[in-house]
């Protein structure tokens, strides 16, 4: 947090969601905070600051925060891991908890039950404990207990690499050294001592083991329908991060590179669909998916466009129109959501499918394709029509060939700026530009001579 985001919040002095404890002798009393902030909203405790909003600071030596770290564990039920940060505020260090609600209430400490009611902590009568825990079992299916898996099958070198990876992309706090028991508790990747089906996903020696269902199925078919035989087909199995690099690895290695004008006389090369757009609705595909239901996630790779299949309906009330609009972030696997931010996979903002048109667009291509088929929702990649083929067959001129690579990188052009590429008058534009409109590969925008432009019909 930023020393002027904690100047702001200290400036509007406590609420249901922030305390103030001047010093670490106030430790119990910051506990039971934890426990009020994870029955109710979450929150963030500030020590080192008065009650009045005075930042006195605080002596902060090399052990503090662990020890801090430690009594919170030890003290509440289940155990808490919030995030424990030392920040500064004019030259004087403070600490900041930061604690989110709690999926597995109700949280405990001292054997008794906190929840926030303005800025005071109040205990929990037996029959609030009762409905929190009513509450709490409305457990997404990733945060279900694998019954039959045990530590032996999680791969610690998984979790050191995706700790490493989540240091360096988000700051990511947990040091990768830390025992692998203690790491899986901290990224509330177990309940009640056992593992959940989060864990399996994201870090099992073999996933497949325990959920046959949990592979991406790749394959690259002759012509335009899904018939046999392949040109190539992969399954890839382990755990669902390696799924995603190695299935955008079958995909480039299955789609051609194509020379475009990068503008005159350059020329680049590049793959014929945006690979950073492919890589999103892959991510999408096998974080959001229905893993409940017995099916992959299947990319499927014709002559004339790419199809990723998701397995099951979007969570709702999403609708393929919907994402295309704003929308809300809504997660049907919460922590595999959470793990996949913390790599940088997704950023939980709802604007991953604006990302992939807006790309595909930019790319000089079709908006793809967001649509459900026989249950499942499918993205589609589609290749411009504009071939070489096609534009030789329509019998266009160099400059209209040229024009048309220009619009598949900046989306429009008007007649001046026609003229100005070419050197040639207004009039023999406006000309060319008409002849691609009556031939329909581009689209008048605008309502007046003035404000015309044209744009590529096809996106």
């Amino acid at each position: 947090m930023y020393e002027k985001e904690l100047i702001k919040l200290i400036k509007e002095g406590e609420s249901e969601r922030v305390e103030f404890k001047e010093s670490m002798s106030d430790w119990k009393e910051i506990i039971k905070t934890i426990s009020a902030f994870s029955n109710t909203k979450g929150g963030i405790v500030l020590i080192g600051i008065t009650d009045g909003g005075k930042t006195k600071g605080l002596q902060i030596g090399r052990k503090t925060l662990e020890d801090l770290a430690n009594k919170i564990k030890e003290n509440t039920d289940p155990k808490n891991y919030p995030k424990i940060r030392m920040e500064e505020i004019n030259k004087k260090r403070i600490i900041a908890i930061e604690m989110e609600e709690s999926r597995s209430k109700p949280v405990f400490a001292f054997d008794r039950v906190y929840k926030r009611v303005g800025k005071t902590n109040q205990k929990v009568s037996s029959e609030e404990i009762r409905k929190l825990a009513k509450e709490s079992e409305n457990i997404y299916w990733d945060g279900q207990i694998c019954r039959e898996a045990a530590f032996k099958d999680v791969d610690e070198e998984k979790v050191e690499r995706f700790l490493r990876k989540a240091k360096y992309e988000r700051n990511f706090n947990i040091d990768p050294e830390t025992p692998i028991k203690e790491a899986l508790e901290r990224l509330e990747l177990m309940r009640d001592e056992k593992l959940t089906n989060a864990a399996i996903l994201l870090f099992g020696k073999k996933p497949q083991k325990f959920f046959l269902q949990a592979e991406t199925r790749c394959a690259r078919f002759k012509g335009l329908e899904p018939v046999k035989p392949f040109l190539d087909m992969k399954v890839f199995g382990g755990d669902i991060i390696d799924q995603v690099d190695k299935s955008l690895s079958f995909v480039l290695e299955h789609i051609p590179m194509k020379v475009y004008l990068a503008g005159k006389p350059e020329r680049e090369e590049r793959y014929e669909y945006p690979p950073d757009a492919i890589r999103e609705a892959i991510i999408n595909a096998v974080c959001h998916r229905d893993y409940e239901i017995s099916s992959n996630v299947q990319i499927r790779i014709f002559d004339d466009r790419i199809e990723i299949w998701g397995c099951g309906f979007l969570p709702k009330p999403l609708t393929p129109e919907s994402l295309k609009g704003k929308h809300r972030s809504i997660l049907r696997n919460p922590l595999v959501a959470k793990h996949f931010f913390l790599i940088k996979f997704i950023e939980q903002w709802g604007t991953g499918t604006n990302d992939i048109i807006d790309m595909c667009l930019n790319w000089g291509l079709p908006e793809p394709l967001f649509e459900y088929v026989t249950g499942d929702f499918v993205v589609t990649f589609r290749k411009s029509k504009l071939t070489e083929d096609f534009l030789e067959k329509i019998g266009l001129n160099k400059r209209q060939r040229e024009a048309i690579e220009y619009l598949k990188e900046h989306r429009k052009i008007t007649s001046r700026k026609y003229a100005a590429l070419f050197k040639i008058t207004e009039r023999m534009a406006r000309n060319d530009l008409g002849e691609l409109a009556v031939k329909k590969v581009i689209e008048r925008k605008g309502i007046s001579d003035k404000t015309t432009y044209y744009v590529l019909a096809e996106i």
